[in-house]
């Protein structure tokens, strides 16, 4: 099952970034991403938090953007941008596979 909310250790373990690298995501991209906050006041994601965050990661990593770039690009071509990050995953996954199965030939 699940969670219904991540902390950002654990979005920064299932991104591989680290926890500064979301906290800044966070605070650049306020218009995307709103994490609540529990009673200590830690942030705490959910979900579509995190799909948002695989998104920005792609378009800030993988195609060079700039913030500005990355957000004109999130509020003009969300939709397409979170297809090509699930394709995109997918596709790491497959090649992990197929190094596992590599290794054990």
């Amino acid at each position: 099952m699940e969670k219904l909310l991540y902390s950002i250790g654990e979005v920064a373990e299932l991104l591989d970034e680290n926890t500064s690298a979301i906290r800044f995501w966070t605070n650049s991209f306020e218009k995307f991403i709103k994490p609540r906050r529990n009673l200590k006041g830690n942030r705490q994601y959910t979900a579509a938090d995190i799909e948002t965050l695989r998104c920005i990661r792609v378009l800030l990593r993988d195609d060079g953007l700039t913030i500005e770039g990355a957000t004109r690009r999130l509020s003009e071509e969300r939709k397409e941008i979170s297809l090509r990050v699930k394709a995109l995953e997918s596709l790491k996954s497959i090649r992990a596979e197929l190094v596992e199965v590599r290794k054990s030939l």
